[in-house]
């Protein structure tokens, strides 16, 4: 344990050398009908958020941060919409299997009952290279905005993810989305 504690301070460390940056936004853009339904269902899960926040990044929450992202990764069975529900898109609180959406709501609630506020932990839609969509949850900091995510056990920079990001929840209402200005992909040119 204490081994493990050492190896996240020194993870931290090295990730605070490369502090990310916070996602840039944009003007309210379409909720996801998963989350729309998910809010139907839920509706104490998608209200305003009474404050805004951004999150000291610490050791200890960074140790937090990485064991809850590992834990549900190897502990929740990847398996689709379809496949458990015979519909193709159900937002839902996994037990031991789910979807991308089901892993970061089951992130999500994990860091809030580890006292991280509400608008600090987002369900964020990006688009894989393949061109597949996917859901992430970004986590807001002092030092940036970092992903955790089921594809992989490390918890990143969004800047430093393969994908491009699309949209996410409001840290001002969970119940609204903002779209994500990625330009990273963008090439400039000039003519002359």
């Amino acid at each position: 344990m204490k081994s493990a504690l050492i190896a996240s301070c020194l993870l931290l460390a090295a990730t605070a050398a490369e502090a990310g940056s916070a996602m840039p936004t944009a003007g309210s853009t379409s909720q996801p009908v998963g989350h729309y339904e998910f809010c139907q269902r839920y509706p104490s899960e998608c209200r305003r958020n009474p404050v805004r926040a951004v999150v000291k990044l610490t050791p200890a929450l960074w140790a937090k941060i990485t064991e809850i992202n590992y834990a549900a990764n190897v502990g929740i069975f990847p398996r689709t919409d379809e496949e458990m529900h015979g519909v193709p898109e159900l937002w839902s609180y996994p037990t031991d299997q789910g979807d991308c959406e089901d892993y970061v709501l089951f992130k999500q609630r994990a860091l809030e009952k580890e006292g991280v506020p509400a608008s600090a932990l987002l369900i964020t839609v990006v688009k894989q290279r393949n061109g597949d969509g996917h859901a992430v949850l970004t986590i807001r900091t002092d030092q940036g905005d970092y992903v955790l995510d089921n594809l992989d056990d490390r918890v990143l920079s969004w800047d430093q993810t393969p994908y491009t990001f699309l949209k996410r929840q409001s840290d001002a209402d969970a119940g609204r989305w903002v779209t994500i200005e990625d330009f990273r992909d963008l090439l400039v040119g000039s003519v002359r």
